[in-house]
């Protein structure tokens, strides 16, 4: 029992806290409400679900022996980050009918595969949570990875829908908009930083 707490414990801090991922959704949601934002938490959760398993499977053992592939991943992935935060920054806030660009399920998967956040996230779930003897601890953790990250990612959508009573005018909703494109480009830049110091 103690373990299935200690595997719930880990996937809740590690999906509920702020990132990347987290950003957009918060913002999709405000701009176009939680339905629309689903497709994009979905991805984001089987991006990031089939991220943990494939490093479980043992790609991080690839990692350990070329290094370098990680800082490349950093990189690719903190560019992404960079393009999703201009994306938010720079979209026009849409008080009634909304026909922009919605984040979709694949830029989900993408910003969870190229998530330095996810990366390590994953790496240390796997080191905790498998064992060579027994894949039902693994199996059991990705489960619960699973639930707890649809969980997490669809409450920061629910929360962004909520802020929209906050951001009841075109100025307020561009601000916030600014505001998390900003805190998505800051947030590449310290991963990208973090990943080469």
């Amino acid at each position: 029992m103690s373990l299935l707490f200690a595997m719930f414990s880990f996937s809740l801090v590690m999906s509920i806290s702020p990132g990347p991922v987290n950003m957009v959704i918060l913002s999709s949601g405000a701009n176009y409400g939680v339905r629309k934002t689903f497709a994009f938490v979905s991805g984001g959760t089987i991006g990031f679900t089939t991220l943990l398993l494939f490093i479980g499977l043992g790609f991080y053992k690839i990692i350990d022996l070329y290094p370098l592939l990680l800082k490349y991943l950093a990189i690719a992935g903190s560019l992404f980050i960079v393009y999703m935060g201009y994306l938010i920054a720079s979209s026009k806030p849409s008080l009634g009918v909304k026909e922009q660009k919605l984040p979709t399920f694949i830029q989900g998967f993408l910003l969870q595969w190229l998530n330095p956040k996810a990366w390590i996230a994953s790496m240390a779930g796997v080191s905790l949570f498998s064992d060579i003897e027994n894949n039902k601890v693994f199996l059991t953790f990705l489960f619960i990875y699973f639930l707890v990250c649809y969980l997490s990612l669809f409450s920061w959508s629910v929360l962004g829908d909520k802020v929209t009573i906050l951001l009841n005018n075109q100025l307020r909703l561009q601000l916030f908009n600014q505001l998390m494109g900003g805190l998505l480009i800051v947030t590449a830049f310290f991963l990208l930083y973090s990943q080469f110091n």
